[in-house]
């Protein structure tokens, strides 16, 4: 336990740039080694659930199971929610049944699966133990459907009504129903076999006259999300049609629930943090909690595969041998052509790559983008050509020496844009995630026409 004579004053956890402050999470930390419960309630009160996730998140292992255990009955469900998956169990196996059951409680069905999904089945069963029957029986249905499917992002709970009614009764019916989700923004419309036939926002019924009936101000747009509908897609809906919440329907398009924007968002951003981590050779699983042993055997395979790229590049320099032994300056200066065809590769793969997550890259203007970035591959490539041209003259003192490596800078980028585009579209074609794969194939093209270009010219021309 630290030693100290007195806590820190109470700030904000907050700064202004939303970073957690470093000296109160002091003040945390200090309230835990003096087992202050008082002090620490106080300091945690305040703060938002996800500041306590990311809190829990950056603290080392000890501190954190002594910050919960200290905590105890105030630990919130909505934590839990915010806490980063590779986290949550160890902190649940850190809560009591009692601390466990009460933050369950509080949560919608939609946090409950995204909670217990990943658990093992003793943990699982612990949390579906304490829930309602009814709620237990929505979980459990929700888990049947298949894992980053619709089924597994909706929340059970909506607020429906028949289209024939009127807004006096869809007001008198949500304030006399024992329960409704916390949030919601959407009534749902209904027909008599309760499939949905459209949305009216919580603002129209209560700006409207009681005896106004409701489907004369549902919404204009209203879209239906299949049950079965792969998450992605779903997220993909929300953004590009602006949708705030949408009902989800079975194989008999009868409603079973409804997804809301700050699901959707959440499946958005990590799908956009996968494909920045996949970009690098990172799995799009980790995160900075994971253990030594797990962040390795995540990065190695793909580190591997760089080493047999890098080799294809090192077998097409070995041909030339004679050629660099001869002319040292060839050393000096190919690995310039690379990097350079490298880069411009990767500059077109990370829009390739976007661009098929958010659907803009199409059949429809494929050819129109391919021929756009060669176009810009050429004309950056003659820009770049032209101060290699004159830093060969000058360095080396060898025009020839320069209009090789400006020809060979031109061929390579241009071929680095083409690559850059048209890989990680094939790969897509053929059931490949192009995040993933597309980096090492761009690096090998890049690295191997770049060589062969540069090193094959200098021998026709200088040798």
């Amino acid at each position: 336990m630290a030693e100290t004579s007195e806590a820190p004053e109470t700030e904000e956890v907050r700064d202004e740039g939303y970073d957690l402050n470093r000296k109160a999470v002091a003040q945390i930390l200090y309230a835990v080694d003096t087992e202050d419960r008082d002090q620490l309630v106080a300091l945690m009160e305040p703060l938002h659930a996800a500041d306590i996730a990311d809190l829990l998140e950056q603290v080392n292992a000890f501190d954190r199971m002594r910050l919960i255990r200290l905590y105890g009955q105030e630990f919130d469900g909505d934590i839990l929610s915010e806490l980063d998956e590779t986290l949550r169990e160890e902190v649940i196996s850190a809560l009591s049944p009692q601390v466990l059951a009460e933050a369950v409680r509080e949560l919608d069905s939609d946090d409950v699966v995204d909670l217990i999904e990943d658990l093992d089945e003793t943990q699982q069963g612990a949390i579906l133990d304490v829930l309602t029957e009814s709620g237990r029986l929505a979980v459990q249905q929700s888990l049947t459907y298949p894992e980053f499917s619709a089924g597994r992002l909706m929340q059970r709970e909506v607020v429906m009504a028949p289209e024939h009614w009127s807004v006096g009764e869809a007001i008198d019916f949500m304030r006399s129903t024992d329960y409704l989700p916390e949030q919601f923004y959407h009534m749902v419309l209904v027909d008599p076999k309760l499939r949905p036939v459209g949305n009216v926002t919580l603002g129209r019924i209560m700006s409207s006259a009681r005896d106004v009936t409701l489907k004369s101000i549902a919404e204009e747009s209203f879209h239906v999300i299949p049950v079965l509908r792969d998450e992605g897609e779903v997220a993909y809906a929300f953004n590009q049609y602006h949708l705030i919440s949408a009902p989800v329907v079975d194989g008999n398009e009868r409603l079973v629930g409804v997804i809301t924007i700050d699901d959707a968002m959440t499946v958005l951003d990590e799908e956009n943090e996968e494909d920045i981590l996949r970009l690098a050779g990172v799995d799009g699983e980790s995160r900075l909690s994971d253990r030594v042993v797990d962040t390795v055997k995540r990065r190695i395979p793909w580190l591997g595969v760089n080493l047999v790229t890098a080799v294809l590049a090192s077998l097409v320099i070995a041909q030339f041998e004679a050629a660099i032994t001869e002319v040292v300056a060839l050393a000096v200066l190919m690995p310039i052509v690379a990097s350079m065809g490298g880069n411009a590769g990767t500059q077109s793969l990370t829009v390739a790559v976007r661009a098929l997550a958010t659907k803009d890259l199409t059949g429809s203007n494929l050819w129109r983008v391919i021929r756009r970035e060669g176009v810009v591959g050429l004309i950056n490539g003659m820009a770049f050509a032209v101060v290699m041209g004159i830093v060969g003259i000058i360095w080396f003192g060898s025009p020839a020496l320069g209009g090789v490596i400006a020809t060979a800078m031109v061929i390579n980028m241009v071929i680095a844009g083409l690559a850059g585009i048209m890989i990680p579209v094939v790969l897509e074609k053929v059931g490949v995630d192009p995040a993933l794969a597309s980096g090492a194939f761009v690096t090998t093209v890049t690295d191997v026409v770049g060589f062969f270009a540069f090193l094959g010219l200098a021998v026709v021309v200088l040798l």
